[in-house]
């Protein structure tokens, strides 16, 4: 370590601190030495994302809080090495942009774009087992860590593929920025891609008038002079990174001293959050996260009790910081009631300045009869209702949704007005982890939130 490096943020926060902590969903690694200069490569190499850029997202999020502004956070549950092309990069972007538009006209508030993109490799496992037949095997935890193939060669923990995750990362970056910004993102292009959508659904009459507000509203801008030549804006976007804050070995080899704040920022990406199976008080993910100044989330899930919430905020967030923590609320479809509102209530009364954002993913995930692991469409939609009557009955901000997603034409989850089905799934499944939605999914459930959005908007 340098001497930068063991110069604590606090009185008792290191860099490394994490290491002295019980960390969980972390692999084995059998060759430490091979793992050691792994770490000392990777802490040599550019920085992935820069400081400003999460200090910028962090404001928008404190917009968000604040009841000012909506996040979107999609993309995969687990990226590959496999899959990895500017198509897919591309397709994934662009479904993002596109519900973001309907979305922000519904809401008539900006959104936060987040993709869980260049970085959201590794995976937390239910099991550190798995089992085929009579062999059982390490599980796959991402490829950052392992491969998928069962094989035994292949389930060891290889710290090089830290290495290949990041190149892999550093060239999503470089897409990703070039679309944001090259003209790609551009209002009305985007719109057009929304309204071949809406010609070619099954669902057609129910999203066009909203399609034709959208156009209107464009054309009475561009008859008073505001288009993508006059206005930057209409040409451009910001788009953020996000992933779980789950490999620390990588996660640590990636933070730096920023040289204009002299404060820690975790430079894989702009957003950190930490998993329910992670976020322990005493774990070593949240003494990780807590020393770095990137905007973090933290998953909440109905076991989680208000005192617990309540620790956890002031240990992620001491100074009750706007846009410093986002909580991200994965209860399951049915069992929202039950829980949110309590919390919602706590954290409303203890003064605590936090962003709520809905994952209707995690909690709703099946075995079709087929065998497949699927999720419904109906109860993910279901659960982003619930999560928007909770915030309704206690007076407070519904601040954005966080969808696993794909720009590909998957047959992942069941349901959605293309009517997939269990027999459906095996035609096109190609997730390495969990179930996505696909396009036409993704862009279903933004005009569907967009009622409730709407419904918001006008009181």
């Amino acid at each position: 370590m340098t001497d930068a490096q063991k110069k604590p943020v606090n009185d008792d926060w290191y860099v490394n601190s994490w290491r002295d902590k019980p960390a969980k969903q972390l692999p084995t690694y059998p060759d430490q030495e091979k793992l050691k200069k792994v770490e000392e490569i990777l802490s040599g190499l550019p920085p992935l994302v820069f400081a400003g850029e999460a200090r910028k997202l962090k404001n928008k999020l404190a917009d968000v809080a604040a009841g000012k502004a909506f996040v979107l956070q999609g993309g995969d549950c687990a990226e590959s090495f496999a899959e990895f092309n500017a198509v897919k990069i591309r397709d994934t972007f662009r479904v993002l942009l596109q519900m973001a538009v309907v979305l922000t006209f519904a809401g008539g508030l900006p959104v936060v774009k987040m993709g869980r993109m260049a970085g959201q490799f590794a995976k937390p496992r239910s099991s550190d087992d798995e089992t085929q037949g009579d062999i059982t095997l390490p599980s796959y935890r991402g490829d950052i860590i392992n491969k998928l193939e069962f094989t035994p060669e292949g389930r060891i923990p290889d710290p090089e593929r830290m290495i290949r995750a990041y190149n892999q990362s550093a060239s999503t970056l470089n897409l990703l920025r070039a679309f944001a910004q090259g003209g790609y993102a551009d209002l009305h292009q985007v719109h057009r891609w929304n309204l071949d959508f809406v010609k070619d659904s099954p669902l057609s009459k129910r999203y066009e008038a909203m399609g034709k507000q959208i156009q209107d509203a464009l054309s009475f801008m561009e008859a008073c002079g505001i288009n993508s030549q006059t206005v930057p804006a209409m040409r451009e976007t910001d788009f953020y990174t996000c992933h779980e804050a789950l490999l620390l070995p990588y996660e640590q080899a990636l933070t730096r001293v920023d040289s204009t704040t002299d404060t820690w920022y975790d430079c894989s990406a702009h957003f950190l959050w930490v998993g329910a199976r992670t976020h322990q008080g005493d774990g070593a993910q949240i003494e990780f996260v807590r020393g770095i100044k990137n905007p973090l989330g933290l998953k909440v899930g109905p076991h989680m009790t208000g005192d617990e919430l309540i620790n956890l905020i002031d240990t992620l967030n001491p100074d009750n910081e706007p846009g410093r923590l986002t909580l991200i609320a994965r209860m399951g479809a049915g069992k929202v009631m039950d829980h949110l509102p309590a919390l919602l209530r706590r954290v409303k009364e203890e003064g605590r300045v936090v962003a709520w954002v809905c994952d209707p993913m995690h909690g709703n995930v099946e075995t079709s009869e087929t065998g497949f692991k699927t999720r419904r469409f109906d109860n993910i939609l279901s659960e982003v209702k619930e999560f928007f009557a909770a915030h309704k009955q206690e007076g407070t901000h519904p601040g954005g949704v966080h969808f696993e997603l794909t720009g590909q034409d998957v047959t992942e989850c069941v349901g959605g007005a293309d009517d997939i089905t269990a027999e459906d799934l095996s035609s096109r499944y190609h997730t390495h982890c969990d179930p996505r939605l696909n396009a036409n999914q993704a862009l279903e459930l933004a005009f569907l939130i967009a009622d409730e959005l709407h419904t918001i908007k006008n009181g």
